[in-house]
């Protein structure tokens, strides 16, 4: 597969849809041959898996664990999915439910900033730098980010303006404290940057 990345930066526009279209349809046909859906987002991943009508909770077997998925019916010689998660989960957060003829599995990602390429570790993987995030919203962010995003965005807003960003305000002010305080100073020819 290194191969075919290699050379993709060598390929024209055309042939990089092409290319893109391609893997996008035996992306599709591999994970539609699974036995479960999944979709995930920063950090979070949610499996549907379908089970036969009339499947009760305590018919089933649901291992949820650190590194590893297991779900299956306990009658049933071969559990419907069954292996290593490709990463760590927050177990005591993950959760699952019996809904509709569906196991619907909730894992908590322990490494929260990063995209999964599969469930498991043996089932086919997709393309983690196609993935196109579902806009978040700002309070969804913890409070360091937040100020710092909310920060960004004033400073964006004020340059589009022409007028002065935070940064250039707190000198503009700082500059102000200092002149109050130092009357007998002249700065009519200073220039401060």
């Amino acid at each position: 597969m290194s191969d075919a990345n290699d050379n993709y930066d060598s390929l024209s526009k055309e042939e990089r849809e092409i290319r893109d279209k391609e893997d996008r349809e035996r992306e599709r046909q591999e994970q539609a041959a699974l036995p479960y859906t999944w979709n995930q987002e920063l950090g979070e991943v949610d499996i549907t898996i379908p089970v036969p009508e009339g499947t009760r909770a305590k018919n089933l077997i649901v291992v949820i664990q650190k590194k590893r998925l297991g779900v299956g019916l306990k009658n049933a010689d071969e559990k419907i999915l069954d292996g290593e998660l490709c990463a760590e989960i927050k177990v005591g957060e993950s959760t699952w439910t019996l809904d509709n003829q569906a196991v619907l599995v909730h894992l908590e990602k322990l490494n929260q900033s990063s995209w999964w390429e599969n469930v498991l570790t043996h089932h086919p993987k997709i393309n983690t730098r196609k993935i196109e995030p579902a806009n978040s919203k700002l309070s969804d962010l913890d409070g360091e980010t937040r100020g710092m995003v909310e920060k960004m965005m004033f400073d964006n807003q004020q340059k589009q303006m022409g007028k002065p960003t935070s940064d250039e305000m707190k000198k503009q002010e700082a500059l102000k404290k200092f002149q109050a305080a130092h009357p007998e100073l002249d700065f009519s020819n200073a220039k401060i940057s």
